[in-house]
């Protein structure tokens, strides 16, 4: 299962927020077996959202963005995937009604801000998804993310990504296994060594510098567990190990 991430924010360009959203996920789908083929960041600008979305929804087995939903202006990523998929924008009524009543909920709990703020919520439009999505709530977030066939929609906020993530966490589900294999060879030196597993495997493999202190990395993913051995066994057979016996 290949998936493109594609976090949405003016402040993640402008260096204002740093991306932490993108390597979570990253991780999360790795771990569950899928292959994160893109990784990209893009305005909050709707044409260019759809634009990405479309493009990558046809060419991966799943979209994953985040950000840019909620009640604010520049939240146009609901928007976007629409015109993505060439889908109508709708109220789902059923997330009007719950939006509503936790907005009621939170008057009842907070009238001190309440009373000195005027909150504004218009409950049509945090409640409007593309037609036929299927909405994704959790407790941490007031705005629903969605599902729009192989786009999913989550927010921005880290720790409500995080939690929303983990309601459709098994649709990531895939075959990909990793193995890496801990070297002191220079990364400079390790040509050789990737252009022969590339040869003789039908695997993905990538190269990590080593530090003054640390040893470098050679990781080998692949779908079949077998080959995937059988090529970090060559790797192996070729750098030099991490913890080298100690010479007499």
């Amino acid at each position: 299962m290949e998936v493109v991430i594609v976090t949405v924010g003016d402040e993640v360009l402008a260096g204002d927020t740093v991306n932490t959203n993108a390597n979570w996920l990253a991780g999360e789908l790795a771990d569950r077996g899928a292959l994160v083929a893109r990784i990209l960041t893009v305005p909050d600008d709707r044409a260019v959202i759809a634009d990405e979305v479309r493009e990558y929804a046809d060419a991966f087995d799943a979209v994953v963005c985040t950000g840019g939903i909620g009640g604010t202006p520049d939240d146009v990523t609901v928007e976007a995937v629409a015109d993505a998929l060439g889908r109508d924008l709708v109220v789902d009524p059923a997330q009007r009604e719950r939006i509503e009543a936790r907005a009621k909920a939170f008057r009842d709990a907070n009238p001190e801000l309440t009373d000195r703020y005027d909150f504004q919520l218009n409950l049509d439009a945090a409640a409007t998804l593309p037609e036929g999505a299927q909405a994704i709530t959790t407790e941490e977030s007031w705005s629903p993310g969605c599902r729009v066939e192989n786009v999913y929609v989550l927010p921005g906020i880290p720790s409500e990504m995080r939690a929303m993530f983990d309601v459709v966490a098994d649709a990531f589900a895939g075959d990909a296994t990793s193995e890496v294999v801990p070297t002191w060879t220079p990364e400079g030196a390790l040509l050789d060594v990737i252009d022969g597993v590339r040869e003789r495997f039908d695997v993905r493999v990538g190269s990590y510098p080593r530090s003054e202190d640390a040893p470098g990395r050679v990781k080998v993913t692949g779908t079949d567990p077998d080959v995937v051995a059988a090529a970090a066994a060559f790797v192996r057979e070729h750098v030099e190990p991490a913890d080298p016996p100690e010479s007499n």
